[in-house]
């Protein structure tokens, strides 16, 4: 029971890490507001807690639950979707440090003073982001139906 409860919390937080991305995404295309900057940081915030929960439920299922850490240490596709998860994880760092350098104007009630290049350039990483997250499904995938173990 308590294995499907760690799949279970494994999949929910995968979920909401998507879409909370997606949500980032989609308010990137609009005009920034002060009600969609703060959108954002809350956004973010969910990313940054979904993502602590994938990888800490990710862990507790390889190495208690699932097929064990052997299976795992010995699947292209599982080192290939763990790379991929931090690659996100850290060009994932320039939006949040972005977002987060908003809060005190926002919190005074002012629109973030941001460079349309600086903008542009945080909507390419969430672009980098999403697909990224469309790998690490292929690798997922792939990783549970035995192949790429070497």
């Amino acid at each position: 029971m308590i294995a499907a409860f760690f799949a279970f919390l494994h999949h929910l937080a995968a979920f909401a890490l998507v879409s909370a991305i997606a949500a980032e995404f989609l308010m990137m295309r609009e005009e920034l507001t002060l009600r969609s900057a703060r959108r954002m940081l809350f956004a973010d915030m969910i990313i940054g807690i979904a993502a602590a929960t994938v990888l800490a439920a990710g862990l507790l299922r390889v190495f208690f639950f699932e097929k064990g850490s052997n299976y795992y240490a010995h699947n292209a596709f599982f080192i290939a979707k763990i790379s991929l998860f931090v690659a996100i994880a850290l060009l994932s760092i320039y939006p949040t440090r972005e977002f987060l350098s908003w809060r005190k104007g926002l919190n005074d009630g002012r629109l973030p003073a941001t460079a349309p290049s600086k903008l542009q350039s945080i909507r390419s990483i969430i672009h980098l982001e999403l697909a990224g997250i469309g790998l690490i499904l292929l690798c997922a995938a792939l990783m549970a139906k035995g192949i790429g173990s070497f």
